[in-house]
């Protein structure tokens, strides 16, 4: 069966894409923000996932105001990008995990998930920055052959740009199912789940530049041992604490959902400000099942 071996979150700022195409990973404005992924990459050396399931929102380059699901899930051989405008290269395609993808599909169904199931999937940032920023020598690969990319990929894309926005409990939900589907998987493979997004940022309106840093630490303390106490958040007090782009901390609350086993947090760095964001980068340990029932 699949494994699931841990959970890394983190910030997909577009800005950190242009700082990496600029050589500016040691500026002293990035650096602390860089060093953060210096765990990230032993981590990864260490415990050689083949796929990461990822927990992202797309920013308008696959979906728009006029049809954008609730949650989508990428069912494509590959997915590549394309110029989103912020001035970033556009990244290299990325293969998918197709059969996990369908795995998954079939669960979320059974359990009541309304899904859009997605052939042909476009990549925006909040995807590509994570992966070249997880495995920058792959990222920075001309050619497909000599650097591949050591993981295929399942996007999973929640809504949280145009409300009515999925709640914090629906979300957390949504990951239990996923993590359920991947443990059910009858392929031995090494699984980890990614969140990417926030932490607290609000780019426009009265609080623009708004950062919470004591909501940030609040949830960055209980996701790991207590996820129920922020599934009691609504969403207007989410946007609230967090601003109105800090909700993609859902994300983040589906990535933990599908940690079904023992979670502890191995490594944390938090960083503000990163062009008006909360930047954090988290990485998780998730001890399956067995280990759970025998602590």
């Amino acid at each position: 069966m699949a494994q699931i071996i841990g959970g890394v979150a983190t910030t997909h700022v577009p800005a950190i894409g242009k700082a990496i195409a600029d050589g500016k990973q040691n500026d002293p404005y990035w650096k602390p923000f860089f060093k953060g992924f210096d765990y990230v990459h032993y981590w990864l050396a260490r415990t050689k996932p083949d796929v990461a399931v990822v927990f992202y929102n797309d920013h308008g380059l696959n979906f728009f105001l006029d049809k954008l699901p609730t949650f989508a899930v990428g069912a494509a051989a590959e997915y590549r990008s394309e110029d989103e405008g912020w001035g970033i290269p556009v990244s290299r395609t990325v293969p998918g995990e197709t059969a996990l993808s369908w795995h998954i599909i079939n669960t979320l169904v059974a359990d009541d998930f309304d899904v859009t199931m997605c052939q042909e999937m476009l990549i925006d940032h909040a995807l590509t920055i994570p992966m070249a920023l997880m495995w920058p020598a792959a990222a920075a690969a001309k050619g497909g052959a000599e650097k591949p990319w050591p993981v295929k990929i399942v996007p999973i894309e929640i809504n949280t740009v145009q409300h009515p926005l999925p709640s914090l409990k629906r979300c957390f939900a949504l990951g239990r199912s996923v993590g359920r589907a991947i443990e059910s998987y009858d392929q031995k493979l090494r699984v980890m789940v990614v969140a990417t997004g926030g932490l607290s940022h609000q780019l426009d309106g009265a609080r623009a530049g708004f950062i919470n840093r004591d909501f940030d630490q609040l949830c960055l303390d209980k996701i790991v041992a207590e996820p129920d106490a922020l599934t009691r958040y609504s969403i207007h007090e989410l946007v609230k604490e967090s601003g109105s782009q800090g909700v993609e901390f859902l994300n983040w609350m589906a990535m933990r959902g599908a940690l079904t086993g023992r979670v502890s947090e191995l490594n944390r760095n938090y960083h503000i400000p990163i062009s008006n964001t909360a930047a954090a980068t988290v990485v998780y340990d998730n001890q399956p099942e067995e280990a759970r029932k025998a602590a």
